[in-house]
This record gives C-alpha cells, structure tokens and sequence, in this order.
C-alpha cells in the first residue's frame, strides 16, 4: 500500500513528537532533523509542521483533554502510545477540515506499526472518547447521517 503524503507527514509528526518526549529537546532541531530523513519529501511538509509544533506547544492542554479517557496513568503509558495521543489530540481540536474518522483511522494505523502489540487497542478506546467529546456535533451528525 503506497503511503498518502498526509499519512507520511502523521508519521514524521509521530516521530518527531517521541524524539520531544524522549530527549526533552525544542522543537526546532527535531523539525530539522526530521525534514532531513529519507522520504521526507513524500510527505505533506506543511501538515508535518502543523502537527508537530501545534502538539508540542499544545501538549499541556491536549494531555488534560485525553487523561480522563486513560485506562491507566499516564506515567504508565508507553512514550509511543503518548506521542500518537498527542497528535490525534491536537488534530481532533485544531484541524476540524479532517474528519474524525481519518484521525481515528490514522491513530490506529500508526500504533499498529509503532506501537506494542495491542496498544492500537488502547489507542482506539482513547481517540474514540477523546473523538466524542471534542467533535460532539460531527460524531451526531454522522451517525444520523
């Protein structure tokens, strides 16, 4: 399956968000960084950027809009499973032109491929909750729909 330019700039998001939790550095050198890896240029620069530096800045705000919805405490969640909430978390709240089906979608694809095993599991039960209260309109209206 060929990978959309959109699904290639969530993953270099993903990626460069656990670099941030991981190393504690700024968000600059780790878009750089980022920008420089093989396949870079498939990928949606634009949206990279946007997701990258809006789930960093916003990490705050986001961990509060999706800690009610864990399952267990956030220390104990794996620094993947993390980053992947944070990015599904600030696209749900500041990207309303993407469907919260995509995010969803999307959230579960990239825990399957980096996270453990039955993390997308995890990941699911999350953004869908998160999903619910951040899109409560858009999830009614699709299921009237």
């Amino acid at each position: 399956m060929s990978r959309s330019a959109r699904r290639r700039a969530r993953e270099f998001a993903l990626q460069g968000i656990y670099q941030w939790l991981v190393s504690g550095n700024s968000v600059a050198p780790i878009e750089e960084h980022m920008m420089q890896v093989t396949a870079f240029d498939k990928a949606d620069a634009a949206l990279f950027r946007a997701l990258l530096r809006g789930s960093i800045a916003d990490a705050e705000a986001l961990r509060e809009a999706f800690a009610p919805h864990l399952t267990r405490p956030l220390a104990e969640v794996s620094p993947v499973e993390h980053a992947l909430l944070l990015l599904a978390a600030h696209e749900l709240k500041s990207h309303p032109e993407t469907p919260y089906r995509v995010v969803l979608n999307e959230a579960i694809e990239l825990a399957k491929e980096y996270g453990a095993t039955d993390g997308h599991k995890f990941i699911n039960g999350v953004v869908d909750k998160l999903a619910a209260s951040l899109r409560t309109a858009e999830i009614q209206a699709a299921r009237q729909g």
